[in-house]
């Protein structure tokens, strides 16, 4: 049963961490045409590009 206390967690414990990169203004303008025609945050859409580049990129020997 709830007694009334809101639990939360504390911001990062979801799997997520906060990380800084450098990105060229051309492709940051470009991220950002792209959220706003998709209706996804810049955060979201970069974590798309990021996860499909890793599960499709491959390392020529």
């Amino acid at each position: 049963m709830n007694n009334g206390t809101l639990r939360i967690k504390r911001r990062g414990e979801d799997g997520s961490r906060v990380i800084s990169v450098r990105v060229r203004e051309d492709t940051l303008a470009e991220l950002d045409r792209l959220a706003a025609e998709s209706n996804y945050s810049r955060n979201e859409l970069i974590n798309l590009i990021l996860q499909y580049g890793l599960t499709h990129i491959e390392i020529e020997p």
